[in-house]
């Protein structure tokens, strides 16, 4: 394997090596590593790789299909890599994006005060789909909603690296990262002695004791469960690792109950065990069908009751979606310097609100050259790629815009980064993104690294999983 066979897409940043073909620092020892194996022994690590995932029972679920089928977890051998100064500044600017997100969730549920002094216009919040009015008056503890976050980070080919979403709900990937390392640390065990890679292992500590700094003072050892909406979620798998590596229960609604006290309890063997703090995996809406949908089975009647109290902490916070919005995403930067009084240290990428008339307009003219988003899905659904999609398609993305403006967002192509990826036995550019995760309580912390989502299709510019992607491990290494 020479050099050459490493050389990025024509126009993309590569993560590994620049437009000549030389190693980018932090990965000049991967890739010197890369051309001593050859591409053989390569692919023979990549098949290894393949029979620990399904070994390990490592899976997703697509439902796209109709089939809601597991499938053993997409992973490609070759590393993504980050030089740990990088990585330090784009740590900071997490930390301080979440910061100001939380303190936006919060004013939105007291006093209001950056829509009262004009920063943020009022009628995003009274058509917000995911603004809950049950919410209003609450404080959870240190004043956080969005505990667990995965901000989605883009490469654009001048090297810049922009925040493209930010996950705030029931944020999903962070099992894959662990497993990815450990994967990794097989492949490439020679590697991890000579380097300093930071460890991610870390994290689910880390998590554990932020849930347990969230139960209701005077608690020194709470009880935590991991509320899943069952093992026909695309997510189960997660929701069952999370649980069992941070010593939590792992319940569905059904195993839940709110009694007269307005406290949470746990249904055991042994009887009814107090729940302290609960780690949802459940939107919303599902969460309490005293209060939301009715018709939930996936909830806890009452659940919402026990939260208001002050009786029970839920991570993430109900109604700390109403961040969790592509158009709110806009307005993070004004957000930062209300809030902080500090200029933001990662952008945003530059985003037209359908909404406003002109800004509205520019998309309709420009719509051939922009990505268009519609403000609430996930997973790459509702999105439209300009200049890949049909006269038809465009049209039609038109008419949805026009007949709801406020569910639309439209932002420029960029020309993700790529990364060196082995496709059916060659190396080829493939286009990526990132989603760290951060944690915030009485203090923040970032995971070293985070989830790198590879389009394992040629030229595609989405990494979903749902949608065909990959995964690669993510190495931080110190200079």
């Amino acid at each position: 394997m020479s050099m050459a066979e490493l050389r990025t897409a024509a126009g993309s940043w590569d993560e590994l090596v620049d437009g000549e073909g030389a190693a980018r620092p932090a990965a000049a020892e991967l890739v010197q590593h890369l051309d001593e194996l050859g591409l053989a022994e390569l692919q023979q690590r990549q098949d290894l790789a393949e029979l620990d995932i399904v070994g390990m029972g490592i899976t997703f679920t697509v439902y796209s299909d109709g089939r809601g089928i597991d499938r053993a977890w997409p992973f490609d051998v070759i590393p993504r890599v980050i030089g740990a100064d990088e990585w330090r500044r784009i740590e900071r600017g997490l930390v301080q994006r979440l910061n100001a997100i939380n303190l936006f969730i919060d004013d939105v549920y007291h006093d209001q005060r950056i829509v009262k002094e004009g920063v943020f216009p009022a009628h995003l919040l009274e058509h917000s789909v995911n603004f809950r009015p049950e919410c209003v008056g609450v404080s959870p503890k240190y004043g956080v909603w969005a505990h667990i976050s995965g901000s989605d980070l883009v490469r654009d080919a001048d090297g810049t690296m922009y925040v493209l979403e930010d996950n705030l709900r029931v944020p999903s990937g962070v099992s894959y990262v662990l497993e990815n390392r450990a994967i990794s640390k097989r492949a490439f065990a020679d590697l991890f002695a000579k380097q300093s890679i930071l460890p991610v292992d870390a994290y689910t500590d880390e998590l554990n004791r932020m849930l347990s700094s969230l139960a209701p003072d005077g608690v020194p050892e709470p009880t935590i469960a991991v509320l899943t909406p069952g093992i026909f979620n695309s997510a189960y798998f997660e929701h069952s690792f999370l649980a069992q590596r941070i010593g939590a229960a792992l319940v569905e609604g059904a195993d839940l109950v709110v009694a007269d006290d307005e406290c949470v309890y746990m249904r055991t063997i042994g009887g009814l065990e107090r729940v302290h703090v609960i780690y949802r995996r459940v939107d919303d809406l599902f969460i309490d069908p005293e209060v939301f949908r009715p018709d939930s089975a996936l909830g806890v009647p009452g659940l919402m009751r026990a939260w208001r109290a002050g009786n029970v902490a839920i991570a993430n916070a109900p109604g700390a979606g109403v961040a969790d919005d592509k158009v709110v995403y806009a307005w993070v930067p004004d957000m930062i310097r209300y809030y902080l009084a500090e200029e933001p240290l990662l952008p945003n990428v530059p985003t037209y609100r359908c909404l406003y008339a002109d800004e509205r307009q520019y998309v309709i003219d420009h719509i051939a050259e922009l990505v268009v988003k519609p403000a609430n899905e996930s997973g790459g659904y509702g999105l439209l790629i300009g200049n890949r999609a049909s006269r038809t398609e465009l049209d039609a993305a038109i008419a949805n815009i026009e007949a709801d403006p406020r569910n639309w967002v439209a932002q420029p192509i960029l020309s993700l980064s790529t990364a060196p990826t082995l496709c059916d036995g060659q190396i080829e550019p493939r286009h990526l993104d990132l989603r760290p995760f951060i944690l915030s309580g009485a203090t923040n912390y970032v995971s070293a690294g985070g989830l790198t989502r590879v389009a394992l299709r040629r030229g595609s510019l989405v990494v979903n999983s749902s949608q065909g992607g990959g995964s690669k491990d993510t190495w931080i290494v110190e200079g």
